[in-house]
C-alpha cells in the first residue's frame, strides 16, 4: 500500500504536468497527499520542514543562476548575435541541418561546463530563428534541445564537469574519465538514434504541410526579430558563448586557490555579537564561478552591441527576469516534491526491493534510472541511491570482477535516463522558456528519454561481450 500511494502521487503529478497545470500548484498538492495517507499527523510538519526547506534551499542556491542565465539570452537575443551565429551555422553546417547545429551548439556548452539551465536560455534563441528560418515546427526545439544539452555531455561523454559526472567519484573513488571508453560508446549511440528520430519527425512534419507556426497555439515567448540591415561578424558574435565556456572553466579552478578549503567571516552587527560564518569553498564553487562566467558573458556582449542592446535592455531584462523566475519556482517546487516522496516508507520499501536484482550493473542501471525519475531529477535520484546502495554495488561488483570505473559510467548514464519524465525540473524549465506546453512537445523529449535510457543497457551489453571499459 506504501509503494501504490507513492507511484500514485507520481502518476498524478505527471498527469497534471503533461495536461498544463502549474507544477508550482500541483507539486505540494501531489506531496502532501502521498503524506496524507501514509500519515495524516505529518502533513503540516512535512509541508514546513521538508518541502518549504528544500524549496527555499534550491531557490536560494539556483536563482541567481536561472536569473543571469534568462538575462545572457536575452542579451545575445538583443544583439543580433543569435541570428548572426544562425546564419554563419546554416552556411557551415547546410540549409537542410539546423537540427544537428543546434544539437552541436547545446553539447559544446555543456560539455564546456555550461550548466543545463543556462544552456536552455542562451540557445532558445538560436534554435527559434534557425528553425523559423528552415520552417521547421517549433515544437521540435525542447527534443532538439534535450538531445544536445541533457544527454552525451551531461553524463556519458568522459571528461565531463557536469555534476551527474561528478557525484559518483565520491561513492566509487574515480574520477571525472572513468571508462572513456564505454562512456564514447554509449554517447555515439545516443547521439546516432536521437538524430535519426528528430530528423524522421522533421520530415513528418514538412510531409504534412506543418511549419514553424503552431496551428493549435499561439506562439509564446517568441525571441524578437532581429532588423538591422547588417549581421554582425559570426566571430564576433560566437565569442560570448566561448567566453563564458572558458570563464567558467577557469573560475572553478581559480575560487578555490583564492579562498581555500573553507573561508570564515564575521558579518558587522548592530546588536548582539555576529558569529563567525564558514563557509565551505567545495560547496559554492561550481555555483560561483558559472555566475562570474555568466556576468563576464552578460557585460562583453552589452560592450560590443552596445548600440543593439541598449534601446531594449529595460524591457528585455524584465522579461528575462519574469521568466527566471517562474522557471526557478517550477524547478524549487519540483525539488520539494521529491523530498517529501523520498522521506516516505513506500519509497523506502521500492529502493529495498531493486537490490534482489542479481546482476550488479543491471541492479545499479535499474535502481538509479527508477529514482531518478521518480524523484524527476538525475542528480538527486542517483544521490539518493549512491548513498543507500553504493557498498552493495560495489561488493556486487567486487564479486563480479568489475572495474568501479564501470560502476562510475552506468550509474552517471542510468542518472540521466528516465530523470526527464513530465514532472522533471528541467524539462518543465525547457517548456517555460520556449513557450511551449507537455502535449504540444513533451513527446520527442519523452522520445530522447527513451534513448538515453536505453543506451545505459546497451553499454552493459558492450562491456560483457568485449570487456572494454
Amino acid at each position: 500500500m506504501d509503494f501504490i500511494i507513492v507511484l500514485t502521487s507520481l502518476c498524478f503529478l505527471m498527469f497534471v504536468a503533461y495536461r498544463g497545470f502549474s507544477v508550482i500548484v500541483f507539486a505540494p498538492i501531489a506531496a502532501m497527499g502521498a503524506v496524507l495517507f501514509t500519515d495524516p499527523t505529518l502533513v503540516a510538519p512535512m509541508f514546513s520542514a521538508i518541502f518549504m526547506k528544500k524549496m527555499v534551499v534550491f531557490v536560494e542556491l539556483y536563482f541567481p543562476v536561472f536569473l543571469l542565465g534568462a538575462i545572457f539570452g536575452k542579451v545575445i537575443e538583443l544583439s543580433g548575435f543569435a541570428k548572426s551565429i544562425v546564419a554563419a551555422t546554416i552556411k557551415t553546417v547546410g540549409q537542410k541541418r539546423a537540427i544537428l547545429s543546434i544539437v552541436v551548439v547545446c553539447c559544446l556548452l555543456t560539455y564546456g561546463g555550461v550548466s543545463l539551465f543556462v544552456v536552455v536560455f542562451a540557445v532558445y534563441p538560436f534554435a527559434a530563428e534557425m528553425f523559423r528560418q528552415n520552417n521547421i515546427p517549433k515544437r521540435l526545439i525542447p527534443g532538439t534541445i534535450a538531445l544536445g544539452a541533457f544527454t552525451i555531455t551531461m553524463d556519458a561523454l568522459p571528461g565531463t564537469p557536469q555534476i551527474q559526472n561528478i557525484i559518483p567519484t565520491t561513492f566509487f573513488k574515480t574520477d571525472a574519465y572513468a571508462a572513456p571508453w564505454l562512456g564514447v560508446i554509449g554517447a555515439v549511440f545516443i547521439m546516432i538514434l536521437g538524430l535519426i528520430y528528430l530528423e524522421y519527425r522533421r520530415r513528418a512534419a514538412a510531409h504534412a504541410g506543418e511549419g514553424y507556426t503552431l496551428s493549435e497555439a499561439a506562439l509564446l515567448n517568441e525571441p524578437e526579430k532581429y532588423e538591422a540591415s547588417k549581421l554582425p561578424n559570426p566571430w564576433l558574435a560566437i565569442s560570448p558563448l566561448v567566453v563564458v565556456g572558458v570563464s567558467n572553466m577557469i573560475f572553478t579552478r581559480l575560487i578555490p586557490q583564492l579562498y581555500g578549503a573553507s573561508y570564515a567571516f564575521t558579518p558587522v552587527s548592530a546588536g548582539a555579537p555576529a558569529k563567525e560564518i564558514i563557509t565551505t569553498i567545495a560547496s559554492y564553487k561550481g555555483i560561483w564561478a558559472v555566475l562570474a562566467a555568466l556576468l563576464v558573458g552578460i557585460i562583453m556582449t552589452i560592450i560590443c552591441a552596445w548600440k543593439e542592446v541598449a534601446p531594449k535592455f529595460i524591457e528585455g531584462s524584465k522579461t528575462a527576469t519574469g521568466g527566471a523566475l517562474l522557471a526557478s519556482i517550477n524547478t524549487a517546487s519540483e525539488y520539494g516534491f521529491g523530498a517529501i516522496i523520498s522521506s516516505l516508507p513506500g519509497f523506502l520499501l521500492a529502493a529495498a526491493t531493486l537490490k534482489s536484482i542479481p546482476n550488479p550493473l543491471v541492479n545499479e542501471a535499474i535502481t538509479v534510472t527508477t529514482l531518478a525519475g521518480i524523484t524527476g531529477s538525475a542528480s538527486g535520484g542517483m544521490s539518493i541511491a549512491l548513498a543507500a546502495m553504493s557498498d552493495f554495488f560495489v561488493q556486487a561488483a567486487n564479486s563480479a570482477h568489475i572495474p568501479l570505473e564501470v560502476l562510475h559510467r552506468v550509474a552517471s548514464m542510468a542518472s540521466g535516463g528516465m530523470d526527464t519524465l513530465p514532472h522533471n525540473g528541467a524539462v518543465i524549465t525547457l517548456l517555460a522558456v520556449t513557450g511551449l506546453t507537455h502535449r504540444v512537445s513533451y513527446k520527442d523529449v519523452f522520445a530522447i528519454t527513451c534513448i538515453k535510457t536505453l543506451a545505459v543497457f546497451f553499454v552493459i551489453a558492450v562491456y560483457y561481450l568485449t570487456g572494454i571499459v
